[in-house]
């Protein structure tokens, strides 16, 4: 089966919006780099995303989709969160898992 990013990016997106940091932090690679504007941070790897995430899911809850297409070497998705529209890089592996995200205010 081939592997889907965009598809990956909605499951992405529903994990967030249900709130399931499991599933959310199985999704990154071990080595994944997220930088995030919102919040003004660089993460390297996963032993941070479990901190970096709790803190999301309470300061920046999502609720729909706003928009979702292909951007450079990755998918751009951007969704409705309570402070506005948050555009958000998903890039993957060639295991299909996330190795960069890069989230930020829309423009």
């Amino acid at each position: 089966m081939k592997f889907d990013p965009m598809a990956a990016a909605i499951d992405w997106l529903d994990a967030y919006r249900a709130g399931d940091i499991d599933a959310i932090l199985e999704m990154y690679s071990d080595v994944a780099v997220v930088e995030c504007r919102c919040s003004n941070v660089t993460i390297i790897g996963k032993e941070g995303l479990q901190a970096f995430w709790e803190q999301r899911l309470k300061d920046y809850p999502v609720s729909d989709l706003d928009n979702l297409k292909s951007s450079g070497s990755g998918i751009m998705i951007s969704y409705i969160a309570r402070e506005g529209v948050v555009d958000a890089t998903l890039e993957f592996d060639s295991d299909g898992r996330i190795a960069r995200l890069r989230c930020g205010p829309s423009k």
